[in-house]
């Protein structure tokens, strides 16, 4: 179990470390009704990933257990690989722009309606953005495969996935119960975070993609090197 938990552990982190959700975040946090703004925008969000989970939970479990299945044993490796390449191709894109200046300096102008949504919009936006990432999408398919391949059984393969999911909310849940806690003193070190995110969100995204890209790539490769030389 925490072997798979290790295995686990870059995606969660893969999945957590993109400035793009935080900052939303904290965006909604410093607009009227604010917290409820916040809170509907993760809710929308995980939402759809753990419904991810059980849908594709559906499709990878019966694969699991139709052992007879030859390809089943590339499923892991084969996301792992394409995981890779998607962030290395993000990470090599964001390296090329490093000479633009406007390039993370100010968030795109369509960031500013969250301010003005109400919380039902933001419940919606946040199912809509985690639909619409591509990276999130491979993330989570690759930790329900993960977990699927270890054969945990359905109840510790159910947790393992509740844990992936509710683990790529660290980074929002602080900032929240910061100022749900103390609107008015949390509003300085929000803003403040937000500006940080924002004037540095291109070189988070190039070390990040760069980063788990070679190394998601390295384990794919391995994997699918691994399963042809069985």
């Amino acid at each position: 179990m925490n072997e798979l938990f290790v295995d686990l552990l870059p995606l969660i982190l893969g999945a957590t470390l993109v400035p793009i959700y935080p900052i939303i975040v904290l965006l909604l946090l410093q607009s009227e009704r604010g917290l409820g703004k916040s809170v509907a925008f993760v809710a929308g969000a995980l939402i759809v990933r753990l419904l991810q989970g059980v849908i594709f939970g559906l499709v990878f479990a019966p694969a699991v257990d139709a052992e007879s299945s030859a390809g089943l044993v590339l499923i892991g490796p084969t996301l792992l690989t394409i995981v890779g390449i998607l962030l290395l191709v993000m990470g090599a894109k964001k390296w090329r722009r490093s000479g633009d200046d406007e390039d993370g300096e100010e968030p795109p102008k369509w960031m500013s309606t969250f301010t003005e949504m109400s919380v039902i919009k933001a419940a919606g936006s946040g199912a809509l953005l985690m639909l619409l990432s591509v990276k999130q999408w491979v993330f989570t398919l690759s930790a329900i495969s993960v977990i699927e391949e270890a054969q945990p059984g359905i109840p510790a393969g159910a947790g393992l996935y509740l844990l992936y999911a509710l683990a790529t909310q660290i980074l929002v849940l602080p900032p929240m119960l910061a100022f749900a806690a103390a609107p008015q003193k949390s509003a300085g070190p929000l803003r403040a975070a937000q500006g940080w995110l924002q004037r540095h969100n291109r070189v988070i995204v190039m070390v990040v993609s760069l980063a788990f890209g070679i190394y998601f790539l390295y384990r794919g490769i391995a994997g699918l090197l691994a399963v042809r030389g069985m």
